[in-house]
């Protein structure tokens, strides 16, 4: 049975959004466009985790989660467009479990929900696992490590979800489009070379580790994460 997922959110672009990736990711999602609306279905459905926007209509994501709470231990994760560290400590207070700041990415909030999830209540995620290994290697999503020859590499988050995507299917081709649509996202309207950027700098970390995989150039297609059998 898939995990259900309420969504509270007034920005009606925002929650399609939303709705339209965590569907994609397995999750059954419900919508509410305020936050009286968002507590009734609340009550009605009893979601597995809630997606709460801060400034909305007849009630606020604060007064939502209060109720919720008085009522039920659901897992609660915050949406607002304020980063103030005062806003993520009254989140907390009212009984939220995580905080996410607008502008976000979708791969964040997916991760932050599958993490609230497993804290909570140990709930499976619908999606892959989100650490592999490898000789030499771990890519861990969860933590957002990546482990090279037994030592952690700082990289940036882009980098780790390229290398993630392509390593979750060995010696799978993929093109520079389908990477671009996968990992930055349909909203992503930059130039393609970003791609070949990230591979270089991932190569710079990886180069010479194991000789039983290393990322790929397939000329004229993409790149691959290609894997010795």
């Amino acid at each position: 049975m898939a995990i259900s997922v309420l969504v509270v959110e007034d920005d009606r672009n925002i929650a399609g959004l939303l709705q339209m990736y965590l569907e994609k990711e397995g999750y059954a999602v419900t919508i509410a466009y305020d936050g009286g609306e968002g507590l009734t279905k609340y009550r009605a459905i009893q979601p597995d985790l809630v997606l709460l926007d801060v400034m909305m209509p007849v009630m606020d994501g604060w007064g939502v989660c209060k109720a919720i709470r008085a009522e039920a231990q659901t897992p609660i994760i915050m949406l607002t467009a304020k980063g103030e560290t005062d806003d993520k400590v009254s989140g907390l207070k009212v009984g939220a479990d995580d905080y996410i700041t607008k502008p976000f990415e979708m791969r964040e909030v997916l991760a932050r929900i599958e993490a609230v999830l497993r804290r909570s209540s140990g709930t499976a995620s619908p999606s892959k696992a989100r650490r592999i290994s490898f000789d030499k290697l771990t890519i861990d999503m969860d933590a957002f490590e990546l482990t090279v020859d037994g030592k952690k590499v700082d990289t940036p988050p882009k980098e780790m979800e390229l290398l993630f995507y392509l390593a979750s299917s060995p010696n799978r081709v993929y093109t520079r489009n389908q990477l671009l649509d996968e990992v930055w996202g349909f909203d992503y309207f930059g130039d393609s070379r970003t791609v070949d950027v990230h591979v270089k700098r991932l190569r710079e970390k990886l180069e010479g580790v194991s000789e039983s995989w290393s990322l790929k150039t397939v000329w004229g297609v993409g790149y691959k994460f290609e894997v010795v059998q």
